[in-house]
């Protein structure tokens, strides 16, 4: 009499790095995770994730590195979302910049999962990720905390979270260090509606300068 054997749990899940080493690293460290198996996919680029997760529907989670090849900052996230809105992304990045992460949530990201962290910390992190609910993530819905860095509370990101899209999109370019002129043509935006933006910008967060302005977020 044979014993039966238990199907062991499995996820789908897409890694989008374009450092071949991290890929390799990240896939062999987590082949499973608390007893549920991973099957990962891979991609060196947001226009090859876009595409790999097309291809291979259903894609459970997407851990989506922030500085790509051909695209950087939140850029990636904010079009990965909007090419697929039932996608659950992780980011994936070396940084813990508090506007980043803010950003990332606000965004549409489901957890964010920092490079640098020890591993059983990531593995703590990416299994919560991978037991939480799966589904679209609706607008306003908190994300469960254990999947976001904690931050104090501030009155500068409380008054960030006031902010309208294109506001935040101008924010993100001015803190990446782009002058208006950058920015009005990477949006496709005229340099006094940029200078508008900008102006607002100040106002909400009550600085006087581009460079103070800067320095909340240092």
């Amino acid at each position: 009499m044979s014993l039966e054997q238990t199907e062991v749990p499995t996820r789908r899940v897409l890694l989008v790095d374009d450092h071949e080493l991290i890929r390799c690293g990240v896939r062999s460290l987590y082949a499973d995770i608390d007893g549920v198996a991973i099957d990962w996919f891979e991609a060196d680029s947001l226009e090859q994730g876009l595409e790999v997760y097309a291809r291979n529907a259903p894609i459970d989670a997407v851990l989506l590195d922030l500085n790509l090849n051909d695209c950087k900052g939140l850029q990636g996230l904010r079009r990965f979302v909007q090419c697929h809105p039932d996608a659950r992304v992780a980011v994936f990045s070396g940084t813990q910049d508090e506007f980043v992460v803010r950003q990332a949530r606000a965004l549409g990201a489901v957890a964010y999962v920092h490079k640098g962290a020890l591993m059983e910390d990531m593995r703590r992190t990416l299994g919560a990720f991978l037991k939480s609910q799966p589904g679209k993530r609706e607008p306003g819905v908190p994300a469960s905390a254990a999947l976001f860095p904690k931050f104090a509370a501030s009155g500068v990101y409380d008054r960030i979270s006031e902010l309208g899209p294109r506001h935040l999109e101008i924010l993100e370019l001015v803190l990446s260090g782009c002058a208006n002129q950058e920015i009005s043509q990477s949006m496709s935006l005229s340099l006094g509606t940029v200078k508008n933006y900008v102006s607002a910008l100040l106002l909400a967060l009550d600085v006087k300068s581009r460079s103070h302005l800067i320095s909340l977020f240092r």
